[in-house]
């Protein structure tokens, strides 16, 4: 069993909130996870069917038999149950009394919004850091975790990736697109979600993307409300302000694992994965995941940004942390040049009293500083959540 992030934060918020959300795609480890924080608690799987339509026809019933609350797994199945939990909790006063696990964010945010605010703490739960594999000491070279992904199973049951994850997919397409929306055509649909894997690290361009399926750009809209809603992908918004600057403000796609995107671009092994033109974008992926994922293991909002102007001047990531915005380059070379500040010292020239240091994460071991300016091989991108500001 790995030992995750997120269980300190979810277990400090079960003693300041009587329910607790733990959101996240399927297969990240909510339920493991909240059975191990939670073990005196009875679990209770929505997903079954019976024990569905027990939660549907009688939730006061339902909800009766657990003197003590309860573990309610893939509660989206059955939102008309929160109104009633709200019920319970005001009646009873106990924290931690229900802890809840969910993958669809959409229909579980707007659910929560109408019967549990204020009354749960929500917390997302993405699939492993290479720190928690660390823990379990599993270290990998960089193209073996950009193959390998990091869902929990493809290491707890040795699996292929290439097969894993072709699994993963199909079960997701046939079966909770077809929850999620009226989408007729899945094999369109799995098309489109192969050509958004083409587009990683690319400024989002919806018209395109509609006219290379034949589909309007509503669909698209649509289409990507679904990915992003089942924790397939995200979108990075660029940060804008008025730095006299004209700037891109369209986001970018990338995806909630990196082994799933490999996989999508039909790559199978380390030696395709080296010679792949899209092998930098794989290791932004990557890096931009494990920020992602260090800030809401601690139950924080990323605050993760991208910034691109009209004249090509660009950085990666901006993570701004009160009034500080922290450039941040992610490239995929072993080998360092200053070239490779470029983008992060044009930014800096912005803003200088807002920008007082910046990140250069890549593939080489050397690490120094230079200026306002620290080198980090990738396994080290925790430094730059941990270090305080200057």
């Amino acid at each position: 069993m790995f030992k995750r992030d997120i269980e300190i934060e979810l277990k400090s918020a079960a003693t300041h909130y009587p329910v607790v959300t733990v959101m996240g795609p399927r297969q990240s480890g909510k339920t493991t996870v909240v059975k191990k924080c939670f073990p005196k608690k009875t679990y209770v799987n929505l997903e079954a069917l019976d024990t569905r339509a027990f939660a549907e026809a009688d939730p006061r019933g339902f909800l009766n038999q657990f003197s003590e609350g309860a573990i309610l797994d893939e509660v989206q199945h059955v939102p008309s149950l929160l109104s009633y939990i709200q019920e319970n909790v005001d009646t009873v006063k106990q924290k931690g009394r229900y802890i809840l696990t969910g993958s669809y964010q959409i229909s579980l945010h707007h659910a929560i919004s109408q019967s549990l605010a204020g009354r749960t703490a929500i917390l997302t739960l993405l699939p492993m850091t290479m720190g928690e594999l660390k823990k379990a000491k599993i270290v990998l070279t960089l193209d073996e975790y950009l193959l390998n992904g990091f869902f929990p199973a493809i290491y707890a049951d040795k699996l292929q990736p290439a097969k894993a994850y072709r699994n993963y997919v199909q079960t997701y397409v046939e079966r909770d697109v077809r929850q999620l929306s009226h989408i007729k055509d899945l094999k369109l649909f799995q098309h489109f979600l192969k050509l958004c894997a083409g587009r990683v690290g690319s400024v989002l361009n919806k018209e395109s993307l509609g006219n290379d399926l034949g589909i309007s750009a509503k669909t698209v809209h649509e289409w990507l409300s679904i990915l992003e809603a089942s924790f397939v992908i995200f979108q990075l918004q660029p940060y804008f302000e008025n730095f006299g600057k004209r700037v891109i403000k369209s986001p970018k796609i990338y995806f909630t694992d990196v082994g799933m995107l490999t996989y999508l671009l039909g790559i199978e092994s380390v030696s395709q994965l080296v010679r792949d033109p899209l092998r930098g974008f794989l290791v932004e992926n990557l890096v931009i995941l494990e920020l992602m994922k260090a800030r809401l293991n601690q139950g924080l909002e990323p605050q993760l940004y991208y910034f691109r102007d009209n004249h090509q001047h660009e950085v990666d990531v901006i993570f701004k942390q009160s009034n500080k915005l922290i450039p941040i380059e992610i490239k995929a070379t072993q080998t360092f040049h200053p070239g490779l500040l470029k983008g992060i010292q044009y930014y800096h020239s912005l803003s200088p009293e807002r920008i007082s240091q910046g990140y250069l994460i890549y593939a080489g071991d050397k690490q120094q500083k230079i200026n306002n300016i620290e080198v980090l091989n990738f396994k080290n991108i925790h430094k730059v959540l941990e270090k305080k500001l200057e």
